[in-house]
């Protein structure tokens, strides 16, 4: 039996559509409007990853969010899915924080938690998507990180992990404790069940400050956003008119050569 850390974020639902999606022009910030936030979605194959080892070996599963207004109906849905256990960090503080910030947040969580043999996080957030955070933890609590995981076993203090490369996957051997971030080859996070919900909604959170675990959140941060924007994307259709099939293919031809498509 090993107890188990993942780490999971509430985003702005990456599959709502852009029309939901407002910059606030005064503080350079998203705003959703018309969508819930949801977990992010590599969070949730971490969390399926680690239900799936907690499935094979037994132990505890604790999951850990860190953010502002945290919604309860969305933060609890690894609790709902098995987790047994759910650490808030939840502070004004704690908004806006980069990489290295959120994952000295978390590490210092987690140093308070103590007794863990393995964290897991995805390995990026749908809204950064930088990949930043785990490996953070793993520098900060001085442990091993195998990153890109698509499958996990554990035995005898060992994780076995198959690490997604640009042509296959490497097969890696870790001792624990480790750090290892999943990718969505773990397969489909499984749906919570009636009995999870129920069970999810009698479990209060933890909810710690910035003073419970001994840091001051912005502290050194290492990287600042400059500007936040939503593109504008512009189409222009072109009509080719002639009489002709082949005069009007020529013209044609010659147009997607004088625009540099070919």
């Amino acid at each position: 039996m090993i107890n188990i850390i993942v780490c999971m974020k509430q985003v702005i639902d990456p599959e709502a559509p852009p029309s939901t999606f407002k910059i606030d022009p005064a503080t350079g910030k998203a705003e959703m409007h018309g969508a819930p936030p949801v977990i992010d979605p590599y969070g949730e194959y971490a969390v399926e990853a680690s239900l799936k080892v907690k499935d094979a070996v037994g132990g505890k599963l604790t999951a850990i969010s860190l953010g502002k207004g945290l919604l309860r109906e969305v933060v609890k849905k690894p609790l709902a899915m098995g987790a047994d256990e759910l650490i808030l960090l939840e502070d004004d503080a704690f908004a806006g924080l980069d990489s290295w910030t959120t994952a000295t947040a978390l590490a210092a969580a987690i140093k308070k938690k103590g007794g863990y043999d393995l964290i897991l996080c995805g390995r990026e957030a749908s809204d950064t998507n930088s990949g930043q955070t785990g490996p953070g933890i793993a520098e900060i609590l001085g442990l091993p990180c195998v990153t890109l995981a698509r499958k996990i076993d554990v035995k005898d203090r060992t994780a076995r992990v198959e690490r997604v490369t640009s042509v296959g996957y490497d097969v890696i051997e870790v001792p624990l404790p480790a750090v290892i971030t999943v990718s969505n080859e773990i397969g489909e996070p499984r749906y919570p069940t009636i009995k999870g919900i129920m069970a999810a909604k009698k479990i209060e959170p933890l909810v710690w400050k910035p003073a419970d675990i001994g840091i001051t959140p912005s502290a050194g941060a290492r990287s600042r956003t400059k500007k936040l924007f939503q593109p504008v994307y512009e189409g222009k259709c072109e009509f080719v008119e002639n009489d002709n099939i082949e005069e009007a293919a020529i013209a044609l031809a010659v147009k997607i050569r004088e625009a540099k498509i070919l």
